[in-house]
């Protein structure tokens, strides 16, 4: 195979800004099939990225049960993630679903299961793994180099800045609010970092206390309270198996002067590292504190040479994985975690009650 052929199911913003504009820089990628509920997106989606012979579907296993499609990204509201990975790895299709994996812990694992068993790639679009700083980071603990990291921060907090378009207000289809959209992206980071997949205990809280405000400030204009049936911040304390603690913090409108998303904080026994403003690593040496800033410009990583992109680098590896038969950089079980721990932290919520998996 020399080119990988993709079908886009799901036309909205999420595939037009970053997923197609990502495939279409990289030469081995062709997208030739599209799929949207609307068929006015398909066809514009098709007529500004798809090959010239690229088709739209009015059906969804149309698209899937055409053999020239050798893989589908998925980008379409949570609810359905899961049955539509789950229909293309059956219909012979290696899956980029966008995050967060499903609605449900138990339909990720149903993902993971069906991956496993037709031998389907299956991997979950956390693009910010792919940004500079995250490489670097993820390289210099691989290496050691901040020793056993037993306490991390996932930040993932807006001022206000609550999407208010598509189905994000939504708790049917998308399952939550701002853990599930954007805790999701600083937790999956927090984990891979630590290189920890074994949660032992959640403690978490969610809240609803600015959703009935509404507000003129918001970045993307006021939201209708009534249509706000998803939380509108949540927190939690989670306690890995081998004794790490991950402090968890997710919001679209929370009165904070200094929000920040997507990072991490890591605190190890012989350094620590933030992400919040440039990526910084403190520690002692020859008996001194010492705090340094790491200087981006210029760092590829994992040997590539391509710019600084996160959507682009992460198509790019994804891609290369189906050429090459490799395992992707997110792989479908580190997504089930991070499923798994989202929902705990809802469950613990709503019980009042921290949550074992043990």
């Amino acid at each position: 195979m020399s080119k990988v052929n993709v079908g886009m199911i799901g036309c909205g913003g999420i595939a037009m800004g970053k997923h197609l504009p990502s495939l279409a820089k990289i030469q081995e990628a062709q997208v030739v099939a599209f799929f949207d509920i609307s068929h006015d997106r398909a066809q514009e989606a098709k007529n500004k990225f798809g090959t010239p012979d690229a088709r739209t579907y009015n059906d969804v296993y149309e698209l899937l049960r055409d053999p020239g499609v050798h893989v589908v990204h998925i980008c379409t509201p949570n609810d359905t993630h899961a049955e539509l990975s789950i229909a293309a790895m059956e219909h012979g299709k290696h899956v980029l679903c966008e995050k967060p994996m499903a609605k449900t812990a138990v339909d990720a694992q149903r993902m993971l299961e069906v991956s496993e068993r037709t031998g389907k790639k299956l991997s979950i679009a956390y693009q910010n793994r792919f940004r500079a700083d995250s490489r670097w980071l993820h390289e210099a603990c691989r290496a050691g180099d901040l020793g056993e990291i037993y306490m991390a921060k996932a930040h993932a907090t807006r001022r206000r800045a609550v999407p208010t378009w598509g189905v994000f207000l939504d708790l049917e289809k998308q399952g939550g609010g701002p853990l599930i959209d954007i805790g999701t992206h600083a937790l999956d980071l927090a984990l891979w970092f630590m290189d920890n997949y074994e949660p032992k205990v959640v403690l978490g809280s969610s809240y609803r206390k600015l959703a009935e405000q509404g507000s003129r400030a918001n970045m993307w204009g006021p939201w209708d309270p009534s249509k706000f049936t998803v939380e509108d911040s949540a927190f939690a304390m989670i306690t890995m198996k081998n004794g790490a603690t991950v402090w968890l913090e997710s919001s679209w409108a929370l009165n904070i002067s200094d929000p920040d998303e997507a990072k991490v904080t890591l605190c190890g026994t012989k350094a620590g590292a933030d992400m919040r403003k440039g990526l910084h690593v403190n520690g002692e040496e020859h008996g001194l504190l010492y705090n340094r800033e790491v200087q981006m410009s210029g760092y590829a990583g994992w040997g590539g040479s391509v710019p600084d992109d996160a959507s682009e680098q992460e198509a790019r590896a994804w891609i290369n994985a189906i050429l090459n038969d490799q395992s992707p950089v997110v792989t479908a079980k580190q997504g089930l975690v991070v499923q798994q721990i989202l929902e705990a932290v809802y469950e613990s919520s709503n019980k009042g009650q921290a949550i074992s998996f043990v």
